[in-house]
C-alpha cells in the first residue's frame, strides 16, 4: 500500500476519503449514533467542534440515496459524510488545515461504523 502524504510547511491542509462498506446498519441509521461519531473523531484528533453536527434525513428520490447526511464544521474546516441505507455505506471526507493523524481518523472511522470493506484515500491539498 502506498504510503499516505504528509503535513508540510506550505501545506494547505490533509483529507481523508473514505468508503466504508457493509457498515452496522444500526449506526449508519441512527442520528443520534452519527452525532456520537463526529464528537468521538473531533475528540480523538483534538478538532474543536464549530456550531452542532447538522444531520439531515434525506434523498427519497433514489433508493441508495435516501439516509443520512452529515456536516459538522471544525475550526479547521470540516467533516462530512453520506449514508446508504440501501447498501448499508458510509462516504466520509475528514478535511482540515491543520496537521492530524489519518492513519487514527481511518481506524477508528472503520470501527465505529463496523465496515468490513474499505476505499481510503489521504490527499495532500497544496
Amino acid at each position: 500500500m502506498a504510503k499516505s502524504p504528509k503535513f508540510t510547511e506550505g501545506s494547505f491542509g490533509l483529507e481523508v476519503v473514505l468508503d466504508l462498506y457493509e457498515c452496522d446498519p444500526k449506526v449508519i441509521r441512527s442520528g443520534k449514533k452519527l452525532e456520537e461519531y463526529t464528537k468521538k473523531l473531533c475528540k480523538l484528533l483534538k478538532m474543536k467542534r464549530f456550531g452542532k453536527t447538522q444531520l439531515p434525513h434525506f434523498g427519497y428520490n433514489e433508493a441508495h440515496t435516501a439516509g443520512f447526511s452529515m456536516l459538522q464544521f471544525i475550526e479547521t474546516s470540516s467533516i462530512t459524510g453520506h449514508f446508504s441505507e440501501l447498501w448499508n455505506s458510509a462516504y466520509i471526507n475528514i478535511f482540515s488545515c491543520r496537521d492530524f493523524d489519518t492513519d487514527v481518523a481511518i481506524d477508528f472511522s472503520v470501527k465505529f461504523f463496523g465496515a468490513k470493506k474499505v476505499t481510503q484515500r489521504v490527499l495532500l491539498r497544496k
